[in-house]
């Protein structure tokens, strides 16, 4: 692991003006801050050529290591503090081998390397926090051992806060450092439990950004798409899989494209059945069968979108026209495919609403309720209608769900065709005869 991890220009343009500002350590050493030896250590590196400090490094890394977080631990002044982390960072700069010298500083004291840099991410200055994070970074990723909730879980949150900001910078280094971070499992489900960051990652795809923020975010949900629990549940809680498509039909680089599948491909292996209904409905098939005909310079991706094409084609063809709804349904995006304007097809099929507890009438009514797309809630006041003039108890199991008070409210909607589909339902609300057994 090396500090590339997390690259950035703004952290670089910043680090290379802190070298040149003085630090009072000899204020420090008079106020008993700090000790002699400790002046005396820090006057060598402070402000000196590259080369000098790389030359000291060589015989007195250890010492320097340990010297650089105890100095951290006790001032808190945000200059001194932007003067250890640029002195920490050029430390492990292209030397890897000297990172465990700050992983095993635990060993003189307990506190460190962790307790003093996670305490800087509390500090209202943005470079301070954001070159701990990546220091932080790059030591938990160099860990030999399983890493700890006290160690992982305040880092974490405070990148949660990063990728939900509005700061592209902040947002930028906080993507860098979760790419790096989910390579390890017990990472990844440290993640996957935090919310604030997988939405903040799902909204950064929303707004679009470049090539390469694409890449990162969705190289970020591939690493997560590992983990069973989480190809099982992703899609469920994030609706990842259409806004995946949408980036992938949009990319103009390969490697997004490359990325997406990949992830696809591990929702397809890990939970067939949670996502293949879905990956259905957002027209996933037509997209993988288009991929399948384009010319690629990287073979994974022709074995991947081949997998898909086959495995949705299967799927596919074994589905019942109720499949097919059914699918639409539990992905939660209703749009105005044949079945719903079909009677043979509510003729046939109006009472399967009804099956396991009307399972899938409580999801059709929750749609109803609480969507604010305008075609699902048209599509959704349609197909309660319809359910209620095929089924014979419709009227009142609807109306006991309160999908007739809201039909009614949707009358009233600004959409116009929410309006009318709504008109048109309660028209066979009022209608219909009550039958309650």
């Amino acid at each position: 692991m090396s500090l590339s991890l997390v690259s950035s220009s703004y952290l670089d343009d910043n680090s290379s003006k802190i070298r040149t500002k003085p630090v009072p350590w000899e204020g420090y050493q008079r106020a008993d801050l700090i000790t002699s030896d400790e002046l005396a250590l820090i006057k060598k590196v402070d402000r000196q050529p590259k080369a000098k400090t790389e030359s000291l490094l060589l015989s007195e890394a250890p010492t320097y290591a340990l010297l650089y977080l105890r100095l951290l631990k006790k001032l808190q002044r945000v200059d001194t503090m932007q003067c250890i982390l640029v002195l920490i960072a050029d430390a492990i700069a292209d030397h890897d081998e000297r990172i465990p010298l700050f992983t095993r500083a635990a060993e003189s004291d307990p506190d460190l390397p962790y307790a003093p840099l996670l305490r800087t991410l509390e500090t209202q200055d943005d470079f301070v926090q954001l070159k701990a994070a990546q220091i932080l970074t790059v030591l938990l990723c160099s860990e030999s051992t399983l890493l700890q909730s006290v160690q992982l879980q305040p880092f974490l949150i405070f990148l949660a806060s990063l990728v939900q900001g509005n700061s592209p910078n902040k947002c930028d280094i906080a993507v860098q450092c979760l790419e790096a971070l989910l390579a390890r499992s017990e990472c990844r489900q440290a993640i996957w439990e935090i919310p604030g960051i997988i939405a903040g990652l799902v909204e950064i795809l929303k707004h679009k950004p470049g090539p390469q923020m694409s890449y990162q975010v969705a190289f970020c949900i591939w690493l997560l798409s590992f983990e069973q629990n989480v190809a099982e549940q992703v899609n469920k809680k994030y609706d990842i899989i259409p806004l995946l498509i949408d980036v992938a039909q949009g990319a103009v680089k390969e490697k997004v494209i490359r990325v997406i599948v990949a992830t696809f491909r591990n929702l397809v292996v890990k939970a067939p059945r949670e996502n293949l209904p879905s990956m259905l409905v957002a027209q996933l098939l037509p997209f993988a069968k288009n991929l399948c005909t384009r010319k690629w310079s990287d073979e994974d991706i022709i074995e991947d979108v081949q997998f898909l094409r086959d495995e949705l084609n299967t799927n596919f063809q074994s589905l019942t026209t109720y499949d097919e709804y059914s699918s639409e349904l539990t992905s939660g995006h209703l749009s105005w495919t044949p079945v719903h304007e079909s009677d043979d097809f509510w003729k046939e099929n109006a009472t399967k609403l009804n099956d396991r507890d009307y399972e899938q009438l409580k999801v059709l009514v929750k749609l109803l309720k609480e969507s604010t797309d305008p075609v699902v809630l048209a599509v959704a006041a349609h197909d309660v209608g319809q359910y209620v003039k095929h089924c014979d108890r419709g009227k009142k199991l609807v109306t006991d769900m309160g999908a007739k008070t809201r039909v009614m409210e949707l009358m009233t909607h600004s959409d116009s065709d929410v309006r009318y589909r709504a008109l048109l339902s309660v028209q066979q609300l009022v209608s219909q005869p009550w039958v309650t057994v």
